[in-house]
């Protein structure tokens, strides 16, 4: 179990990523998921309160629904992460009003009085920071959420959010979900991993396994239409996607991991992150996943994976 930054928050090496309930995985498979991976040892769901609106038909909300619903009917209890002001139309959305309101929102769809991490899930340069951490802190003493977070950050707009939280007694982000993987790296490495680090703040990386790249399912042009999210992999593997694949395809071969089992090791071991975030859509990959939390990978096998995506 690793210790999220500051927090009394503790998660194996993986959160689960809950984008998919309600969506890819129906309310039967969301169930039987969410069963697999709490009891396997898993301690937290991530989700939002914009999943799934991009399905036609929906409205967000889904997920945190079914959630809800599993936790209501089989009296199981899982740490919830959730996240407000994801609004790409308006620049995001982090007035005082709006997080009330769709705090509320979240912590009746869950079905529960605490939401255990609460995302700022994008920066929203239109509100003051300190207006944003004064609603983050009414939700705080209202007993509402427990700790906050940020997601989708600059290195300079997370300084300066905390800094102000430190100079005005404001609520600290206790975390970052930031964009991050073996071959996606520009956006963390550098100035916003050495802030955290030097904060204590814990990382959750999403899209940890390249939206499907880092399974090895995409290995050539002829296999972008395998499946809808084809499309996006012709930029990996006109880049250094293929060489950071051989080099995981020998990893894998030395330590008898599969690919995805790699891809989440090393992500694992980098300085700062806590535990990636994945999510499966089968009973099959959620127990590949979780096969893979005990996958501690050597310092020549680590090197030779971040040389591949230098």
């Amino acid at each position: 179990m690793r210790q999220l930054g500051v927090t009394d928050i503790k998660t194996p090496p993986m959160v689960f990523g809950g984008n998919v309930f309600g969506w890819t995985a129906d309310r039967e498979t969301s169930f039987a998921l969410l069963d697999r991976f709490a009891g396997a040892g898993g301690t937290l769901v991530d989700t939002a309160d914009v999943y799934s609106n991009w399905v036609p038909g929906h409205q967000g909300g889904e997920s945190e629904t079914v959630i809800g619903a599993w936790m209501r009917e089989t009296g199981k209890r899982i740490g919830i992460a959730t996240k407000v002001g994801f609004a790409p139309d308006r620049g995001g959305h982090l007035d005082p009003a709006h997080i009330a309101a769709a705090c509320d929102a979240s912590l009746q769809r869950l079905g529960v009085e605490t939401i255990d991490l609460y995302y700022a899930h994008q920066d929203d340069e239109k509100v003051p920071q300190a207006d944003v951490l004064a609603a983050f802190q009414k939700l705080i003493d209202a007993g509402k959420v427990r700790h906050v977070a940020a997601s989708n950050f600059s290195a300079a707009r997370l300084k300066s959010a905390l800094d102000l939280a430190a100079r005005e007694g404001l609520p600290h982000y206790r975390a970052l979900q930031p964009e991050y993987n073996l071959v996606n790296r520009h956006r963390f490495e550098g100035e916003l991993q050495d802030l955290c680090v030097q904060h204590n703040l814990g990382v959750l990386p999403y899209f940890s396994l390249a939206a499907g790249f880092l399974t090895g399912k995409y290995r050539s042009k002829a296999d972008l239409g395998k499946s809808v999210r084809g499309g996006r992999m012709d930029e990996l593997l006109e880049g250094k996607g293929g060489q950071v694949l051989a080099a995981m395809d020998t990893v894998a071969a030395e330590t008898g991991a599969t690919l995805s089992q790699v891809a989440l090791a090393w992500l694992a071991a980098q300085p700062g992150v806590t535990a990636p975030i994945a999510s499966a859509t089968s009973i099959a990959q959620l127990d590949e996943l979780i096969a893979g939390w005990d996958l501690e990978l050597t310092r020549d096998q680590l090197d030779r994976l971040t040389a591949a995506g230098a």
